[in-house]
C-alpha cells in the first residue's frame, strides 16, 4: 500500500523556515570603485596648471607645501597668468592682494617658460615684491638623467 502525505504535515510540524542571507554582495561596489579609479587616473593629469610652458631644468629640491599656492605664469610670448587667467602687469598686485588668503605671507610660485624674456620675468618678480609679497618661489622641472 502506498502511503499518502497528509496536507497537515507539510504545513504543520515539519515546516522549516528559510534563513535570511545577511551578507552584502560587494561585486557591484567593486565594479563602481574600479570605474572611479580609471576615471580619476585619466582626469588627474588634466588637473595641473593649465598654461603650457617649458620650464627650465635644474637640480633644485622641491619646497614643501601644505596648501595650494598662487601660481603666476609668464609664457614665451610674455603673457602673464594668475592660475589660468590672463592678466595685465599693472593689475597683478591688486589681483594678488584680492585672492591671497594668508595676507602677505601667501606662498606664490612663479612659472616662466625657458624661452620667455628675462626682463618680463624680472618685472613680474618686482611687482610681486613691491606689492608686499616676499614668499616667492621659482618653479623648475627636474633634470632627467
Amino acid at each position: 500500500m502506498a502511503g499518502s502525505v497528509s496536507h497537515q504535515s507539510r504545513q504543520g510540524r515539519g515546516r522549516r523556515r528559510r534563513r535570511l542571507n545577511a551578507e552584502i554582495n560587494v561585486t557591484p561596489l567593486v565594479d563602481v570603485m574600479l570605474v572611479l579609479l580609471i576615471v580619476f587616473m585619466v582626469a588627474a593629469p588634466l588637473l595641473s596648471v593649465g598654461v603650457p610652458v617649458e620650464l627650465p631644468k635644474t637640480d633644485a629640491k622641491s619646497l614643501p607645501s601644505e596648501q595650494e599656492p598662487i601660481t603666476i605664469t609668464v609664457s614665451a610670448e610674455g603673457l602673464i597668468y594668475i592660475q589660468d587667467t590672463e592678466i595685465e602687469l599693472d593689475a597683478l598686485a591688486p589681483r594678488l592682494e584680492a585672492i591671497s588668503t594668508n595676507g602677505y605671507n601667501e606662498r606664490i610660485y612663479l612659472r616662466a617658460d625657458e624661452d620667455s624674456d628675462y626682463g618680463a620675468v624680472i618685472k613680474v618678480m618686482a611687482r610681486v615684491n613691491a606689492a608686499g609679497f616676499s614668499n616667492l618661489g621659482l618653479v623648475t622641472d627636474p633634470i632627467s638623467q
